[in-house]
């Protein structure tokens, strides 16, 4: 919905889980995450009956975790660190028990809030896309995500019409009772995702390499998508959402992989 008057003929909305239905290009993949709630107690529990299993195949299963430790810090390897999974649960443990974990728990809530993630992100000089927070007003076309207590960032969607505008708002804030985001989009913009692992990219993400470097020096978190806007030859972050380990790549899977030698499986 457009509470200012602007208009637009174009119609059609598009959210991220399906593909087909994006405006960028075919490289934008995320999927909805299931969430695995766990207490803090339990998730140490886990880590520390992790070492029953190190005799496995080092595989990552969907909604498994790893622990790593590498230059004397412990490194967390999950699908999902939003607030209240398992992963999160295991980082406070590991935060409570002293250990230099990462990310951090601030650095997961941080991430996976568009608007603070943004904020972070432009801070250390990393180019943002422009946003707002509303209740009903919305430029026309933009990206529109979730602010409720059980929003994902992976859960985006671009509208083009008032019509479909409203119809994703009133989903996305529960007929009204939260906020959202918005993005405001040139015409000629499309949106690119790929993942990081470990700040590195491989293969077409190339162009953004840089960013992910940046963003793991922030967030310091192992496994990412970055969702990025871009026009013409430039890039903007637009946010970072959670990945799985069947969207890796191959590359993506083998720096993975090199990542985890010396793991604790839980």
């Amino acid at each position: 919905m457009n509470d200012r008057g602007d208009d637009s003929s174009q119609t059609g909305i598009w959210p991220v889980t399906d593909r087909s239905a994006t405006p960028g290009p075919a490289d934008v993949s995320v999927r909805p995450i299931m969430k695995r709630r766990a207490t803090a107690r339990g998730a140490a529990r886990h880590t520390e009956s992790s070492h029953l299993h190190q005799g496995k195949e080092h595989v990552m299963a969907r909604d498994s975790l790893a622990i790593i430790s590498r230059d004397h810090a412990y490194y967390v390897i999950a699908e999902d660190y939003s607030y209240k999974s398992e992963a999160y649960y295991t980082i406070l443990a590991r935060e409570l028990a002293g250990d230099d974990i990462r990310p951090s728990s601030r650095a997961v809530l941080d991430a996976f809030v568009v608007p603070v993630c943004l904020e972070r992100a432009k801070q250390a000089g990393i180019p943002v896309v422009g946003w707002g927070i509303s209740q009903a007003y919305v430029p026309l076309p933009a990206i529109l995500y979730g602010l409720n207590y059980f929003a994902t960032a992976s859960d985006y969607f671009v509208v083009q019409d008032n019509t479909q505008a409203k119809e994703v708002i009133r989903h996305i804030t529960n007929k009204g009772k939260y906020p959202f985001c918005y993005q405001k989009l040139e015409d000629t913009t499309t949106i690119t995702t790929c993942t990081a692992v470990f700040g590195q990219t491989t293969g077409s993400c190339a162009a953004i390499a840089g960013y992910a470097e940046e963003l793991y020096k922030i967030f310091s978190i192992p496994l990412v998508n970055m969702v990025f806007v871009r026009t013409g030859d430039e890039y903007a972050l637009s946010s970072l959402t959670p990945t799985r380990y069947t969207r890796l790549s191959e590359g993506e899977r083998a720096f993975l992989s090199a990542y985890r030698d010396h793991q604790e499986f839980l």
